[in-house]
């Protein structure tokens, strides 16, 4: 990934050694504290206190993947005045991906959205949500795998259930370019139909994860998306549109950095949450920071997990790590003991209510 990164942009040997310490104190150092003075230093501070001076493979993982990524930003000049100020040193490679032949040949299939049936528009906007978070340049990094053999839990029915009284809709997104232009294509649903009367897009604050999307990345998908021809465009104008007269927000609140889960929300979030007819969850790491980032047994009811989350709340996510709950035995029987919890072939559709 670092080398992904030094590749993507000029950077000079300053940064470069700085990119060098950081992989050296990774795999072999122990934790340092924060030597910046960026604007969410003393969150930080606080989030890091407990795992300082102890070695990186002694703290929980979700943490040193955050905490990973805030001191990379820090290491490439992102927070300092200077020429690398507030430039994201992924934004090559989310770009890339969003003009990716696989991305145009996504965003054409939404031509057909208008003759299909109601009921059918309904499951392939949901199943392009879904499956749009293969998209993940951090996993593909990682593992180096795609592909899609089927949902192990849910559907699209159980997807649309919550939705029985129009209200605000929360989406909290996960990656960029594909994948936001899917979400981007869910919230323009949800609207159209009268399932929602206003739809809040939470995104990140600052670049995450390599492809988590940014306020800059939702700016970057929908100018894309308005200047092609087709369903796509004119759902990127209906969205530039809600935008503009309010029927859209986008927030970028500093807790979706967190290396922390959501039962340690603070009040401000829960509160804005509570107020959601129905939340969105996309992504692997959103799942994670909903149930809980634990080994969970697989049939643990989604329901129990996910009982501290303050509105009715629906889980869309491709399995890329070990947690997951809510499975039945005979669909664990029939994974057996492979690679299906990891691998990026498999996904699911959660909902519960509080």
């Amino acid at each position: 990934m670092l080398e992904q990164v030094c590749s993507a942009t000029p950077y000079g040997a300053e940064v470069r050694d700085e990119l060098a310490e950081l992989l050296s104190e990774t795999t072999t150092g122990v934790v340092a504290p924060l030597d910046d003075q960026a604007p969410d230093h003393g969150r930080w501070a606080s989030w890091t206190a407990d795992w300082v001076g102890r070695p990186w493979r002694e703290t929980p993982f979700l943490w040193a993947e955050s905490y990973f990524f805030r001191r990379l930003l820090a290491a490439v000049g992102y927070f300092e005045p200077g020429p690398w100020c507030g430039v994201d040193p992924f934004a090559p490679m989310k770009l890339a991906e969003l003009r990716s032949a696989a991305t145009a040949e996504t965003l054409k299939a939404f031509d057909a959205l208008p003759g299909l049936t109601a009921d059918e528009r309904d499951a392939a906007v949901v199943q392009a949500a879904v499956w749009g978070n293969q998209a993940d340049l951090a996993f593909q990094l990682s593992t180096g795998v795609s592909g899609a053999a089927g949902l192990v839990a849910g559907g699209s029915q159980e997807f649309w259930s919550l939705f029985d009284t129009a209200g605000p809709v929360h989406l909290v997104a996960d990656n960029a370019a594909g994948e936001l232009a899917a979400d981007l294509a869910l919230i323009d649903h949800l609207l159209t139909t009268g399932r929602a009367d206003r739809v809040v897009l939470h995104v990140k604050p600052t670049p995450y994860y390599v492809s988590d999307a940014t306020p800059a990345d939702v700016l970057g998908v929908l100018r894309h998306l308005v200047e092609l021809p087709g369903e796509v465009g004119a759902i990127g104008q209906r969205i530039w549109e809600g935008l503009r007269h309010g029927r859209i927000e986008l927030r970028a609140h500093p807790f979706f950095c967190a290396p922390v889960d959501y039962r340690a929300m603070p009040d401000d979030l829960r509160n804005e949450l509570a107020s959601a007819a129905v939340t969105i969850l996309k992504g692997d790491l959103n799942y994670r920071r909903l149930v809980g980032d634990r080994y969970w047994p697989a049939t643990t009811p989604f329901a129990e997990a996910v009982s501290h989350f303050p509105s009715p709340v629906a889980a869309l996510r491709v399995l890329k790590s070990e947690v997951v709950v809510g499975l039945d035995e005979a669909t664990i029987a029939d994974l057996g003991e492979g690679p299906w919890r990891t691998s990026g072939s498999h996904a699911l559709i959660q909902t519960t209510r509080p």
